[in-house]
């Protein structure tokens, strides 16, 4: 990891974070029985944590974390902006891989000093 002399910011070490906690919250999918199909998609500015399916469901994910908590639930940082890139982006995915009739699912992971917390169906496109 960078010293912080390196990266006053710190934002290096909040992006290794964030990715690890992304392999956390993957590992968590597969013990569920999901396959991960992917891992920090992009659609140009928009990206989509992971996006996981079981049978003929496919879940697009979003991970937040925070040390303590104290600023709120990092579940409120996913705000409609958030929310409509989200469903923006995972349009994008379904036609660039053709997929058609599948359920479809926002879910939310969330950490708090480590601690895993999973928000199934968090959101609609709708909303």
């Amino acid at each position: 990891m960078p010293s912080s002399k390196n990266d006053p910011s710190g934002a290096k070490n909040r992006v290794q974070t964030g990715r690890d906690f992304e392999k956390v919250a993957a590992h968590f999918f597969e013990n569920s029985g999901f396959r991960i199909l992917e891992y920090n998609w992009h659609d140009g500015p928009r990206e989509i944590d992971l996006i996981i399916q079981r049978n003929d469901l496919i879940v697009f994910v979003e991970v937040k974390s925070s040390s303590t908590g104290k600023f709120g639930h990092p579940v409120e940082r996913v705000n409609k902006r958030k929310k409509d890139n989200l469903a923006q982006a995972a349009q994008r995915y379904l036609i660039d891989n053709n997929i058609h009739g599948c359920d479809l699912r926002f879910d939310v992971v969330t950490f708090i000093n480590g601690q895993l917390e999973h928000f199934p169906n968090a959101f609609s496109v709708e909303e």
